[in-house]
């Protein structure tokens, strides 16, 4: 069903979003990313949301934007403006999973390609499988490149290597992607499932707001300078010496326990 290309659990601060078509390898269309859209603005809001696991159903990730959909939609008839304009409008899902100050993880099974691709890099922290499949894909069916690969991509793995990677659009395996820092960690198929929630779960009951502080510090630091970066650790870290999270960490080491983080 149409209504269900998205699939969202919360439990314990860490949401879950499943793109659900696995008949389709979970190729991205207009509802899916509507409501990936809205799930990750809701996320932001919410307090209870601590973490956010974006994944796929069955046997990939994401094979990236639905090219059987782009062949015959009707978009095609509509002007080139209002083509740009949409376009633009639904890669803000990207942007928003690298902006917001949660921690975000990228859980890949099989293939991650195009925007598919683009969606994980938005993503902290990006761990797959052995047999996972990572390419741009947009050279070899003449498209340019969307959802902001070019932008996260030099930074994940160099401007050399993406140039690469986008102009000869190679398939990389887990293994591969690993070797050039594409993804943190490569884990068995046997063990992916507890390790990305033993990830998710440390990150999701770890202390929030020093984690968002982090994840804008590092943000900042891929463009400002050094002064300006400077400036901004010393009142975020000011500001996390006064959350309930700090206090417990700083009770909890005279006490010689582990602290309880409540996310505030």
């Amino acid at each position: 069903m149409e209504d269900a290309v998205l699939l969202q659990s919360l439990e314990d601060g860490l949401l879950t979003l499943t793109m659900n078509r696995p008949d389709r390898r979970n190729a991205l269309t207009l509802v899916m990313l509507e409501q990936m859209l809205e799930a990750v603005q809701a996320a932001e809001r919410d307090p209870n949301v601590r973490a956010i696991v974006l994944t796929g159903a069955g046997q990939a990730f994401c094979s990236g934007g639905d090219v059987k959909a782009m062949a015959t939609g009707s978009e095609r008839d509509a002007s080139f403006d209002r083509r740009v304009r949409n376009l633009r409008a639904r890669m803000e899902v990207a942007r928003l999973l690298h902006h917001i100050p949660k921690p975000t993880i990228a859980a890949i099974r099989g293939a991650a390609a195009g925007a598919g691709l683009s969606l994980a890099l938005a993503c902290d922290l990006r761990i797959a499988t052995p047999g996972s499949k990572f390419t741009t894909a947009f050279g070899k069916v003449g498209l340019s490149g969307d959802f902001g690969g070019s932008y996260f991509l030099p930074r994940v793995v160099g401007p050399a290597k993406a140039r690469e990677l986008y102009m000869l659009s190679p398939v990389l395996t887990g293994e591969e992607a690993a070797a050039i820092g594409l993804v943190n960690r490569v884990v068995p198929d046997d063990r992916f499932d507890a390790e990305v929630a033993a990830m998710a779960q440390s990150l999701a009951s770890g202390p929030t707001v020093a984690l968002g502080y982090i994840k804008e510090n590092m943000n900042l630091a891929a463009y400002a300078d050094l002064a300006t970066v400077f400036d901004a650790e010393a009142l975020r870290h000011t500001s996390c010496g006064r959350t309930e999270d700090h206090m417990e960490a700083a009770q909890a080491f005279v006490d010689k326990r582990a602290p309880v983080f409540k996310g505030r």
